[in-house]
């Protein structure tokens, strides 16, 4: 791959977020560091045309310090076409969700816990300690320093939202904790997929055809191996899930200091597993989370390439509500993606 392929495309460059409320939405995002940025409009004809939805579109980009990838645009449908996942299992095929490091991953869970109390629609897990690298390695607890995180999710009927607390080690370019924000966190670090697919060839597509770095594949978690993975996943006795991880080109599968976020997590059930199906609940139109999109640097190349595999639904290259070149396509796994440049 040429050096122009390899930075071609970055990390995941925005989440897109279905709202009903702009002013409270915005807030929200403020306590994880997020400010207002551009905003822009499409009447519903150019908004059929690109993201199939029979509405016209207001839009606001948020952004997170100096980032270039896990920013939001927050998307306010005239008309929404449903009310997206809303407090609805992880465990489904369609289903999106983002990752965000925190300084202060028990405030999160404290502010859970009080919401809960006053009646809001929530639902969380604790703070779970999972050792990420070197799983097998042996410490001897208050003896020798831990490598680990904290993870919890935290699901509201507008947002799916996963945090992790480091301990033991750093990565300088997958998080950039904005230590001024009220939960001490980072733009998104790694956005999330749900899959079946036992002979994996769907994910050849973000390797082969988007041109994106394998970093990890079929790492397993099984509902005895990891407490969180069970919780978050809701995973049965004897059920497991396989995470195939695709980076920005420019980062590393070895070096961890190199290691860059805007991470695509896709996680891959077994066949044998019923999973439900809710993509429809996950594309523009939907409440919730309900889109991902890459900034390109060469969007015409990147518009053939997508037209030349077994995506569907590919629209023409428009002018987005930001002014920005753009096309849309559903990837040959199901899901609903935007590309600007």
């Amino acid at each position: 791959m040429s050096q122009e392929q390899d930075t071609a495309i970055e990390g995941i460059y925005e989440v897109c977020i279905g709202i009903q409320n702009m002013t409270s939405a915005i807030e929200y995002w403020q306590q994880f560091g997020y400010r207002v940025g551009c905003e822009g409009t499409l009447n519903t004809t150019s908004a059929y045309l690109l993201y199939g939805v029979n509405s016209s579109l207001k839009s606001i980009r948020l952004y997170h310090q100096n980032a270039d990838h896990g920013l939001i645009r927050l998307m306010t449908w005239e008309h929404p076409t449903n009310n997206g996942l809303e407090m609805g299992s992880m465990k489904v095929k369609g289903n999106r969700w983002v990752t965000s490091l925190t300084g202060d991953i028990l405030n999160i869970l404290n502010h859970a816990e009080e919401a809960e109390k006053a009646g809001w629609d929530i639902k969380y897990t604790s703070p779970r300690w999972e050792i990420i690298y070197n799983k097998n390695q042996k410490i001897n607890p208050f003896i020798e320093s831990m490598m680990g995180v904290r993870e919890m999710m935290l699901l509201q009927p507008f947002s799916r939202q996963v945090f992790f607390q480091r301990f033991g080690y750093t990565m300088p370019h997958y998080g950039n904790i904005n230590h001024d924000s009220l939960f001490k966190a980072s733009q998104f670090t790694h956005m999330g997929l749900v899959v079946q697919d036992d002979s994996k060839k769907i994910l050849r597509f973000y390797e082969d055809v988007l041109g994106l770095l394998r970093v990890r594949d079929d790492v397993e978690t099984s509902y005895e191996s990891s407490i969180a993975g069970r919780e978050i996943f809701d995973l049965l006795p004897g059920e497991c899930f396989f995470l195939t991880a695709f980076d920005d080109p420019r980062s590393s599968v070895s070096d961890l200091m190199a290691v860059r976020s805007g991470r695509l997590y896709i996680i891959r059930f077994p066949e044998s597993i019923k999973l439900d199906s809710q993509f429809e609940a996950t594309q523009p139109g939907s409440l919730g989370m309900c889109l991902y999109t890459y900034k390109l640097g060469n969007i015409e190349k990147y518009f053939d390439r997508v037209k030349s595999s077994d995506a569907q639904k590919i629209t023409d290259i428009f002018v987005n509500e930001f002014g920005e070149k753009s096309f849309s396509f559903v990837a040959p796994d199901g899901y609903f993606w935007n590309f600007i440049s």
